[in-house]
Order: C-alpha cells, then sequence, then structure tokens
C-alpha cells in the first residue's frame, strides 16, 4: 500500500471519529434542549399564574450574554449569537403553543 493510500485511510478514520464524537455530542444537546424545553414549560405555567408575559426582552438579552460570554473567539460568539437567538425563538413558541393547549390558561 502506498503512503498517500495509508494517508488517505487514516484521514477518513480520523474524519469518522469526528463524526462519532459530533453524534455523540448531538445526543446531548437533543436531552438538554428537551429539559431546557421542559423548564420553558414551567416557567410559562408561573407566568400565567403571575400574570407575566411570554415575551421578556430584558430576560433574553441576559440570556445571550450569559452565553456569549463562554466563547472563546468572535466567531464563535457570532454563531453562538445565531444559535441562541433561534433557541430562544423556539422556546417562546413552544411556551405560546404548550400555553394554547392547557386549559384554563390564557395564552399571553
Amino acid at each position: 500500500m502506498s503512503d498517500s493510500t495509508v494517508n488517505n485511510t487514516a484521514q477518513w478514520q480520523e474524519l469518522d471519529e469526528w463524526r462519532k464524537k459530533i453524534d455523540a455530542l448531538d445526543q446531548q444537546l437533543s436531552s438538554l434542549l428537551c429539559e431546557r424545553l421542559h423548564c420553558a414549560q414551567n416557567i410559562s405555567s408561573l407566568k400565567s399564574r403571575i400574570g407575566e408575559q411570554v415575551l421578556q426582552p430584558e430576560r433574553e438579552k441576559e440570556v445571550l450574554n450569559n452565553v456569549l460570554h463562554h466563547a472563546d473567539s468572535p466567531l464563535k460568539a457570532l454563531a453562538l449569537e445565531k444559535i441562541y437567538r433561534c433557541i430562544i425563538d423556539e422556546t417562546r413558541l413552544f411556551q405560546h403553543e404548550w400555553k394554547k393547549s392547557q386549559p384554563g390558561i390564557q395564552p399571553s
């Protein structure tokens, strides 16, 4: 086997290892996002009981700032901001949908 074939095989193996790592991280992220949605559901219920709106712009800014504080580069911070804006938007939609599905809870 030539050196280039051995090198190519090693690179494919390395690629496969990185993909396995991403698959494992995706499983963890999925579980954590489900847990986050569960927390949002409980928060939505509490907000209804105390008369608060689902949309809380100041809290959303706080969440973004907390996440961006952990980025180790401007490029990662930009990507994290985009990802978390989507997470926040989808969580807000989830809260609205959950509230609509609950008898006796008025959507806000």
